[in-house]
């Protein structure tokens, strides 16, 4: 049986490319919100009597998709998996009430950062328009400035990743997802790793958790 992980933790901290690693060394499905709710856009929710009769429809309108309909996905994406790590949901206190009724939890790990450095990472962030690669201006810079290395294009900046947007994504993340970290942390379930050293000191600090 394998192990089931939640990773929590503000945007910046390091969730996607630590869940990445922590799947394959421990040969988990790595589950995120976002791959699940696109892995399940042609789901019927018909009987859920919600305005749209699939998740995709409220992707294509740029609407929130509901969180009786994340739950659901969710669900199905964990009760598939023998082992997981579980990243980007719950994203509330009511999501984590649900993930309790779905699943047992192994280990959380919070990944703890300080909001002046997940702003650095976050500002820094370079993307390539045609390719898709990432880069980062200060930790994973391309060979040549502002050109991607994978095909040449240039690199721009996303509109997310500007520091007022920044500034604006943390905040919300404080008001909707810090009291998650709370209800996990007084159910006495949560390690708090130091997501601010490098990505392997961090994958160490989790692995460690994972293993005892």
């Amino acid at each position: 049986m394998g192990k089931h992980i939640l990773l929590l933790g503000p945007p910046g901290a390091g969730k996607g490319t630590q869940s990445k690693r922590l799947a394959d060394e421990f040969g988990l499905d790595h589950v995120t919100t976002g791959d699940a709710l696109r892995a399940n856009k042609g789901m019927d929710i018909s009987e859920m009597d919600t305005e749209y009769d699939t998740p995709g429809e409220y992707m294509d309108a740029g609407e929130l998709v509901p969180d009786e309909v994340v739950n659901a996905i969710v669900d199905e994406a964990l009760s598939s998996a023998d082992g997981y790590v579980l990243d980007g949901y719950p994203r509330n206190l009511e999501q984590a009430e649900e993930l309790s009724e779905m699943t047992d939890l192994d280990a959380v790990v919070y990944l703890s950062v300080d909001n002046d450095e997940l702003v650095d990472r976050l500002t820094g962030r370079r993307v390539c328009p045609d390719c898709g690669a990432s880069y980062h201006v200060e930790f994973e810079p391309p060979e040549e400035s502002g050109v991607c290395d994978e095909c040449g294009a240039d690199l721009v900046q996303r509109d997310d990743d500007t520091e007022e947007t920044v500034r604006e994504r943390l905040r919300v993340y404080e008001e909707n997802t810090a009291p998650v970290v709370e209800h996990y942390r007084e159910a006495g379930v949560l390690v708090e790793v130091d997501g601010e050293g490098t990505p392997d000191e961090v994958f160490e600090a989790i692995a460690d958790v994972v293993e005892q």
